[in-house]
């Protein structure tokens, strides 16, 4: 029997109803916090008694979480992962961690410690320092820089922007359909990088989250100590607020479903957060030398996380027709084809362009997570384009290496956020303050800058601490 052909959407930006398709596919790839299936409608009804949506799960889960701390914690762990944990059994002990690593693939941990060697030195190229920028007014003034008009010499400022580590940070790992080693080493080596001390890692009690004998080796690998049994909502308030025997952090960082994701906007503000994430998503920016076979499998990449998007954009038509074909015969061979098909069929755009030009435009309004510029030449494109998390060029670089090895984070914005947020990295546990240090002559030559401003703002309290200082 045949497999039947990909239903999934064509858009020829040539005809005149292109951009309500486009508008209609952008509606659909934009961040959403209403949309529940009816299994999981049913589900919230017998556990809350009404059918909440799932923002108001996560209000409900983290509202009581403040209050009511690890009981409550352990009691949604009970109903929502049919889990029965203590305080003793939420932590994952020195004994699991060994035992993990000791019964680890050799060639996997060898494997781990390459992909964590990459991205250390990657991220430890792009760390921010602290900088400083002194100016002195010395006499003679040709001996030194000179004063501002009428100011005195003997002058000394220092500004400085100082950089620290954030001292305590929390990962949240996903564990529902599959483990996810790849993202603790994403997460949190880039936080070790910057010098992060206090690393709790969170991840549900599953057999792909933190029973994961290769997440727990990884954990070893890389000196993580502190790994909790839990997930979802109720895993993202008791790292904001702090439980009992698992103190607070400053920031929350990694992926995870819908919930976590709500969860991690209510929390924000008690703590930092890096993004709220969405589905992942890849956008193929194609002509005439990208091979169809090449495409295909690149879109159905991100779709087999289901859900999972994958859009191609090219301005060469029979490229169309050939991934379409393509996409049809390799769904049919791979372990998760169908729930691929599925997200491809939801979520998924083959986008013929008018030409290079209008192609960066439509990837630009769609700015995707992933953008992958698979051209004769990338870097003409990548000049045209701006708005996407990762970007990778060429025929042979597979978002997979961006997901896996190369050294930049694959935690990275989705949902169109890429307009205006950045991937995850190593400057992103970094907490920068600025010194400023004047001493009385400076003060004095900057006075009446800072009394005018103070009048205009009528603030003249700002202005008396200048002046009394200054009186002799």
């Amino acid at each position: 029997m045949s497999t039947p052909p990909i239903n999934i959407t064509t858009i020829d930006c040539t005809r005149d109803n292109a951009e309500r398709l486009f508008d209609s596919l952008r509606q659909k790839l934009s961040p959403r916090g209403d949309v529940v299936s009816e299994a999981g409608r049913q589900r919230t009804i017998a556990l809350f008694g009404e059918p909440l949506t799932p923002q108001q799960v996560v209000e409900r889960i983290c509202g009581e979480v403040r209050l009511g701390g690890l009981p409550v914690v352990l009691d949604y762990t009970k109903k929502l992962d049919r889990k029965e944990l203590t305080r003793e059994t939420l932590q994952v002990s020195p004994a699991e961690f060994d035992a993990a690593f000791v019964s680890a693939d050799p060639e996997f941990l060898k494997t781990l410690a390459r992909i964590r060697d990459n991205v250390v030195e990657f991220q430890s190229k792009l760390l921010n320092q602290t900088v400083s920028l002194a100016k002195e007014f010395v006499v003679p003034p040709s001996g030194g820089m000179r004063p501002p008009e009428g100011g005195t010499t003997n002058a000394f400022i220092e500004l400085r922007q100082r950089y620290l580590p954030l001292k305590r940070v929390g990962i949240c790992i996903p564990g529902g359909a599959a483990a996810y080693p790849s993202t603790l080493l994403m997460t949190a080596v880039p936080a070790q990088v910057a010098g992060v001390k206090e690393i709790a890692v969170v991840a549900p009690p599953t057999e792909f989250g933190s029973y994961n004998r290769d997440l727990l080796a990884a954990c070893k690998l890389l000196g993580i100590t502190e790994v909790y049994r839990i997930g979802g909502a109720q895993a993202v308030a008791a790292l904001a607020f702090g439980v009992e025997g698992l103190p607070r952090v400053d920031k929350i960082v990694g992926p995870g479903n819908l919930f976590v994701a709500l969860a991690k906007k209510f929390v924000y503000g008690e703590v930092d957060i890096d993004s709220i994430a969405g589905p992942s998503e890849v956008v193929v920016l194609a002509d005439s030398t990208a091979r169809a076979d090449f495409v295909a499998s690149d879109l159905i990449s991100q779709a087999e996380h289901s859900p999972g998007s994958g859009v191609l954009i090219t301005w060469h038509a029979p490229l169309i027709a050939a991934v379409q074909e393509e996409l049809t015969k390799q769904l049919a061979r791979l372990p998760r084809g169908d729930l691929a098909r599925q997200s491809l069929e939801d979520y998924g755009a083959l986008i013929l362009a008018n030409d290079a030009d209008d192609a960066c435009r439509l990837s630009d309004l769609l700015a995707t997570e992933h953008l992958h510029i698979s051209t004769v030449d990338p870097e003409a494109i990548l000049a045209k384009v701006q708005n996407a998390g990762a970007i990778f060029l060429g025929h042979h670089t597979p978002v997979a290496v961006g997901d896996y090895v190369a050294g930049p984070s694959h935690v990275l914005p989705t949902g169109g956020t890429a307009r205006f947020a950045n991937g995850l990295c190593a400057n992103d546990f970094l907490k920068r303050s600025s010194v400023i240090s004047y001493n009385a002559a400076a003060l004095a030559n900057a006075a009446n800058d800072i009394r005018r401003m103070a009048s205009v703002e009528g603030l003249t309290a700002h202005s008396a601490s200048v002046d009394i200082r200054l009186t002799k």
